[in-house]
């Protein structure tokens, strides 16, 4: 009977990693990579971060990968915490787009129309 007990709950744990794993994205950055870093207020000394400091930080290169789940990140010399991450609170720096939208002339042209 304890046998089969056991057997329902290795069953049961291995259906809820299945369900879990389907939404499961694995991460892997490159040394030299630019990501932001999410700040989490555990990661700093009593009294150094407000809640109205920054999220993130970034971007910042990756300077060496300890393993799949932490890197080590080079952080500014004025940030008081240890420069390893795990890979949760690590993504990828996405540049702003900084392309101009250009207005055709048959827009500018019929909102001027409707001045008259």
């Amino acid at each position: 009977m304890l046998a089969d007990i056991r057997q329902q709950i290795i069953n049961s744990n291995s259906r809820y990693k299945e369900a879990v794993d389907v939404h499961r994205r694995e991460r892997q950055f490159q040394v030299g990579d630019l990501v932001m870093v999410r700040l989490r207020r555990e990661r700093f000394p009593p009294g150094a971060y407000s809640k109205l400091s920054k999220r993130k930080l970034g971007p910042v290169p990756i300077i060496a990968k300890i393993n799949d789940n932490a890197y080590s990140i080079g952080l500014p010399a004025d940030c008081n915490t240890s420069s390893t991450f795990n890979v949760s609170d690590i993504s990828a720096y996405k540049p702003a787009d900084d392309a101009v939208v250009a207005i055709s002339s048959s827009e500018s042209s019929s909102s001027e129309a409707g001045e008259d």
